[in-house]
C-alpha cells in the first residue's frame, strides 16, 4: 500500500503521520514514513531550516526529483509507505505544484489523502513556529488548493475513489481513522451526521451524540463533520466586532492564539462555503451515511437543516442511508422515504450492523485487508 498524505503548511503532519505509524505497528502493519520536506533538507545541508522556498524553482525542482527517487527505493522494500507531501506551494514565488507526474506515476499510489484541520489551529501552530507573512483568507486559500490539486492528481494517476479527505485533528481519534483507512481497507466508511448548532447547551443530547460518534468509530472508518468545527469561530469574531475588540483569542487552553477580529470577518463566506462542499466530498468518499436525530430539551426533534441536506445529498448519491430517530414523535416521510432504515437506537444499529455483515470479519493472508 502506498499513500500519498498532502495539506497546507502548519498542519504539523510529521508528529501526526508518526502517530499514524505507530497505530499501524500496533496492529502488526507495517508502514514507512517518508517526508519529503524532511528528506529534501537532508539533501540540501547548505539550506537553512525554513528556507528551502526561497530557493531558485530550478534548484527546488532538482532536489525535490532526487529526493523522490529514493522514496520509489523506500517502496520497493517496504510494504507499506506513507509520503507527507505538499500538492501545491504557496510562498514568495507564488503559486506552483510540489510534485513530478512521471515520477507519481511510477509511484502509482493507491490512496491520496489532503489533510484538513480548523484554521485557527493552523495559524496557532504558524504563529508559535514564527510563520507570520499569510492572512487568513491566504490559508483557507492554500486549504483549497491542496485539496483540488491532490484530487485531481489521484484522478489522473489511478482515476475515480482513490482521494479521501481526513481531519488533522487531537490526540488518536483521527489518527486511527486515517490508519484504518490504510492498513484496514476492507472496512466500511461511514459518514456521520447529526445536528451541531441545534444542540447547543443541550447536555443530553450533546452526551448522546458523543456516545454515538464513539459507538460509530468502533465498528466503522467513520468521516466526522465535527473533526474540523469552525462554526463557533464565526460566532466568536462577530462578537468581538460588536464589542469593537480588534482581537479575539481563541483555541484549546494549550494552544490558544490571538487572531485580527477584521481578518476573520473577511473569511466568513469561506468557511461556510468550505464546510458545505467538504461535508458533501466527505459523504461522496464514503459507503454509508448513519445520522443521529436526538431529543432536543423542549421534546422536538434535533433535525437541522445541514442534517436535512446530507441525508438527502447521500440518498441522491445512492448511498446507504441509516437514520437513528431519538424522538417519540414519528419521522417525517421526508426522513423515511429515503432511509434504507430507521432505527430507534444506537443498539438497534448496531445489532442491524453486525447481523447483516456490514461489519466484515478481518481477512487473513497479508497486510493491508
Amino acid at each position: 500500500m502506498r499513500v500519498v498524505v498532502t495539506g497546507q503548511v502548519g498542519l504539523d503532519k510529521k508528529p501526526f503521520l508518526a502517530r499514524v505509524v505507530e497505530l499501524a505497528a500496533e496492529g502488526d502493519f507495517a508502514l514507512a514514513l517518508c517526508n519529503i520536506g524532511r528528506m529534501m533538507y537532508a539533501e540540501a545541508p547548505d539550506v537553512a531550516p525554513g528556507k528551502i522556498l526561497d530557493l531558485p524553482l530550478s534548484r527546488l525542482h532538482s532536489l525535490r526529483r532526487s529526493v523522490f527517487k529514493d522514496v520509489l527505493a523506500t517502496c520497493g522494500r517496504a510494504d507499506g509507505v506513507i509520503i507527507n507531501t505538499h500538492a501545491t506551494f504557496r510562498w514568495r514565488h507564488g503559486l506552483f505544484y510540489a510534485f513530478d507526474y512521471d515520477q507519481m506515476k511510477a509511484l502509482g499510489a493507491e490512496l491520496y489523502v489532503v489533510l484538513v484541520d480548523n484554521i485557527d489551529r493552523v495559524h496557532y501552530r504558524l504563529t508559535r513556529d514564527g510563520v507570520t507573512d499569510h492572512s487568513l483568507k491566504d490559508l483557507m486559500v492554500w486549504r483549497e488548493e491542496e485539496m483540488l490539486a491532490t484530487e485531481l492528481l489521484s484522478q489522473i494517476v489511478r482515476g475515480h475513489g482513490h482521494f479521501y479527505i481526513c481531519a488533522r485533528g487531537d490526540g488518536d481519534t483521527t489518527a486511527e481513522t486515517l490508519m484504518n483507512l490504510i492498513c484496514r481497507p476492507h472496512l466500511k466508511k461511514a459518514y456521520l451526521s447529526f445536528p451541531m448548532s441545534h444542540v447547543d447547551g443541550a447536555s443530553a443530547a450533546v452526551a448522546e451524540i458523543d456516545a454515538f460518534r464513539r459507538e460509530m468509530k468502533r465498528h466503522f472508518i467513520c468521516f466526522d463533520p465535527s473533526d474540523v468545527e469552525e462554526k463557533a469561530l464565526c460566532a466568536a469574531a462577530l462578537e468581538a466586532a460588536e464589542g469593537g475588540r480588534r482581537t479575539l483569542e481563541v483555541g484549546p487552553p494549550a494552544a490558544r492564539t490571538v487572531m485580527e477580529t477584521s481578518q476573520v470577518l473577511d473569511i466568513l463566506a469561506d468557511i461556510d462555503g468550505q464546510i458545505y462542499a467538504r461535508d458533501f466530498k466527505l459523504i461522496d468518499q464514503s459507503d454509508m451515511i448513519i445520522s443521529l436525530i436526538p431529543t432536543l430539551q423542549d421534546g422536538r426533534p434535533g433535525l437541522s437543516s445541514g442534517v436535512e441536506r446530507e441525508l438527502q445529498h447521500a440518498h441522491e448519491a445512492t448511498k446507504d442511508v441509516f437514520v437513528i430517530w431519538r424522538p417519540a414523535t414519528p419521522p417525517s416521510p421526508f426522513i423515511t422515504e429515503t432511509a434504507t432504515r430507521v432505527f430507534g437506537s444506537v443498539d438497534q444499529a448496531v445489532r442491524f450492523f453486525l447481523d447483516n455483515n456490514y461489519v466484515p470479519p478481518a481477512p487473513t493472508g497479508g497486510l493491508f485487508g
